[in-house]
């Protein structure tokens, strides 16, 4: 199934995360989420290096002092020197040149630590200070002149406390900062959608044919107001360059059918002022003949480009719609006839009113009948059919001939394009202009109707529907 007359148009944009700007405020987001992370890595490592320095010249600083300290005063120091510092971050321990434990709180020196009064780091976990197990200790060892050796462990959980204590902060500060931003990102993306809707709604008239409409530009001169700018400029341009081509083609339609007009009329006298000579009148006959097909292509051509310059809409207004199918019915129910064609017509009891000119909406659905009966052979059948819609009545002509190949259905719609098969007009009975559907097509586009060309149900034929007010169901 193929629809046609009126593009697809894109779905509004409802979530405003898509908008260019919202995308940039996330990337921007992004690269500053990423930048903060770094930063609080590089804060807590440059922290948490300078604590470490500090504890480590304040260990060496104590060896140094209590090395000073004589050593049948050394015991009595270091319990006095333990209970200034916080519970669980410093503790001591005296031994004997062997190893054999003398006093403090340590009394047990650990393995493969170095007696070089440096500071080093122990497994975590293992020694223990107070009685509390330590999650980072660092120890210095020294062996005193006397041979006796001098321990002091300190736990650095303070340092790993300030550490996290920073690192919450950063993550805090940087989570409030995220959430105004998100914020306000969502705010700034609503404008410019809002803007793109309004020139959503002024494109539509664009795509329905009317090149006088333009885009609204606001006083801000963004970029959204430089594109709407061009934009317009290429419409002014396109819109001069069509009523040019436009011009030419209704003056010459125009300026041809005057002269058409009396070669008419002098082949008509000439056929009747030569009586007996067959051969002759059947010459002016077919002349006339011709004569007649330029006319009409002329007239045809003078009325679509009526149609397609109509910008009002006063002659609109609630039609009935099954008293025009009825009219149609009744006008071409005798060419069907004479064509051995079963021409029905099938209208529901009631059907809504549609808003429309009651002669246009006449002359698309006789053109659409006509067309079908045309096409239709002998004992062929013709169904003329209203139906109820979701939004608004359909109008179906339905027949059984040859039907419309789908990669020429668009086509056909357009100003004297013809079937492949139907081109060669002496391969093609009837031999048509390609006109008529372009008067539907014109039609419909001023109602903002559709038009959609189908497959007759698996059957040989075609379809025919008018979609009132947008109907698609």
């Amino acid at each position: 199934m193929t629809k046609l007359e009126t593009p697809p148009v894109a779905p509004p944009l409802s979530e405003r995360w898509r908008s260019s700007t919202a995308r940039l405020i996330m990337i921007y987001g992004g690269f500053f989420l990423a930048w903060t992370v770094l930063l609080i890595g590089m804060i807590n490592w440059q922290t948490a290096t300078y604590l470490e320095h500090i504890v480590d010249n304040i260990l060496v600083q104590r060896m140094h002092y209590l090395a000073s300290i004589e050593r049948d005063r050394l015991p009595t120091i270091l319990a006095a020197t333990s209970s200034l510092d916080l519970p669980g971050t410093m503790s001591s321990g005296l031994f004997d040149s062997g190893g054999g434990y003398l006093s403090g709180e340590i009394d047990k020196l650990p393995a493969d630590l170095p007696q070089d009064g440096l500071v080093h780091e122990l497994p975590s976990g293992v020694e223990h200070i107070n009685g509390m197990p330590s999650s980072h200790p660092r120890a210095v060892a020294w062996r005193l002149d006397d041979g006796s050796i001098l321990l002091l462990v300190r736990d650095y959980w303070t340092v790993d406390r300030v550490g996290k204590i920073i690192r919450n902060s950063l993550a805090w500060a940087l989570t409030l900062a995220l959430i105004p931003g998100l914020l306000g990102g969502y705010l700034l993306s609503r404008g410019p959608l809002r803007r793109v809707r309004r020139i959503e709604t002024a494109v539509a008239p664009i795509m329905r044919g009317d090149l006088g409409v333009r885009l609204p530009i606001s006083d801000r001169r963004d970029e959204v107001d430089m594109l709407a700018s061009i934009v317009n400029r290429m419409l002014d341009r396109i819109e001069n360059l069509l009523g040019e081509v436009k011009g030419v083609s209704d003056n010459i339609a125009h300026d041809l059918r005057t002269p058409l007009t009396r070669l008419r009329a002098q082949l008509y006298r000439l056929q009747r002022e030569t009586p007996g000579d067959d051969t002759r009148t059947a010459t002016i006959e077919r002349c006339i003949a011709d004569t007649d097909s330029l006319l009409n292509r002329f007239r045809a051509l003078l009325r679509i480009s009526e149609l397609e310059d109509i910008r009002r809409r006063a002659g609109f207004g609630e039609i009935d719609l099954r008293e025009k199918l009825g009219r149609v019915h009744e006008l071409y129910a005798p060419l069907a006839e004479d064509k051995h064609i079963a021409f029905a017509l099938d209208t529901p009891a009631a059907l809504a009113a549609v808003s429309a000119d009651g002669d246009l909406m006449f002359e698309a659905i006789s053109n659409l009948v006509d067309n079908a009966i045309k096409f239709t052979p002998a004992g062929g059948r013709i169904v003329l059919r209203a139906v109820d819609g979701k939004t608004g009545p359909r109008i179906d002509v339905i027949d059984s001939g040859p039907g419309i190949p789908l990669a020429e259905r668009e086509a056909v719609l357009h100003r004297f394009y013809r079937t492949k098969a139907c081109r060669n007009e002496h391969e093609c009975e009837p031999a048509g202009f390609g006109l008529g559907l372009s008067i539907v097509s014109a039609i419909v586009k001023l109602h903002e109707y559709r038009i959609e060309i189908a497959d007759n149900d698996g059957v040989p034929g075609t379809r025919m529907t008018i979609f009132c007010a947008g109907d698609s169901s």
